[in-house]
């Protein structure tokens, strides 16, 4: 891992797997670990993932101000990280909540801005938050009826729709495309990967949709959005429409994945996403 001086004097960590043409990597959750990505299913074999560890996670310090972890105050950060890099125009990819983060950051700085890839990306910052209803049309895309898991995982959803407290265990396998080994080994990290202050803070303020909705109109930057069949947040329907707000984006919906598609399958996430990244 190396680390740079970002704003203010907090060290900030970054891995980097590959060679090649930097792509700077952008975690979700919000605020978990950047390991959990992996290599994103090989995408590491078509550009040198820089994988930044935002602020208090990973190996990056944790402002003292919890407020900090804000996804708004947090564009200084990649702004530090491409400078780091000595990248005149930088491609980022970033995934769930972390799409939040990489949106800013294109619209406060379009100039060193290249293509954008948003993986199952949070909708919020559009104003955008998937329904009960959503997560009961993704379960019987996939058929979930006859799993034994799937009435405790309804439950939680229920629970979580009025405003109750879900066990995030039993929701876990409604956001991947298959509840397999792989599935499971890949949640089993969860908690310990997680900051749960930091979470609260990261999408508590700093943006309105409705700015947000204009200002991707005019961004020049070529964007993919990516969603999984079976992701039931968000649904492959709002990142189509989402995609439609913005200038030059286009949207990829990979079969039978969910929240994690290049989990469900390495070669088709790495293929479309390398495909984009190649004009």
């Amino acid at each position: 891992m190396t680390t740079f001086t970002g704003p203010a004097g907090a060290r900030l960590g970054y891995h980097v797997l590959g060679e090649g043409e930097p792509l700077l990597v952008l975690a979700g959750g919000p605020m978990r670990d950047s390991a959990y990505l992996g290599d994103l299913g090989g995408l590491s074999a078509h550009r040198a993932l820089h994988v930044l560890d935002l602020r208090g996670t990973g190996r990056s310090e944790r402002p003292a101000d919890p407020a900090d972890h804000r996804v708004d105050r947090q564009v200084a950060d990649v702004e530090a990280f491409r400078a780091h890099l000595g990248l005149g125009r930088a491609d980022l990819l970033a995934h769930s909540a972390g799409c939040s983060l990489a949106t800013l950051y294109a619209l406060r700085h379009p100039e060193r801005t290249g293509r954008l890839v948003l993986v199952t990306p949070s909708l919020r910052i559009f104003g955008s938050t998937s329904s009960e209803d959503d997560y009961r049309e993704a379960a019987e895309a996939r058929g979930l009826a006859r799993e034994e898991w799937y009435p405790a995982a309804r439950a939680a959803v229920r629970t979580a729709f009025a405003g109750g407290a879900a066990d995030p265990d039993a929701v876990a396998p409604l956001f991947h495309g298959t509840w397999d080994a792989t599935a499971r080994a890949h949640e089993a990290d969860r908690a310990a990967q997680s900051h749960p202050e930091a979470a609260a803070a990261y999408h508590s303020g700093g943006f309105e949709p409705a700015d947000v909705r204009a200002a991707v109109a005019e961004l020049a930057s070529p964007a993919l959005l990516l969603a999984g069949e079976y992701d039931p947040d968000p649904r492959p329907g709002a990142v189509r429409a989402t995609a439609a707000l913005f200038r030059h984006a286009r949207t990829a919906v990979q079969p039978a994945a969910g929240h994690y598609p290049w989990l469900d399958d390495p070669a088709a996430f790495s293929r479309t996403v390398a495909a984009f990244l190649t004009p």
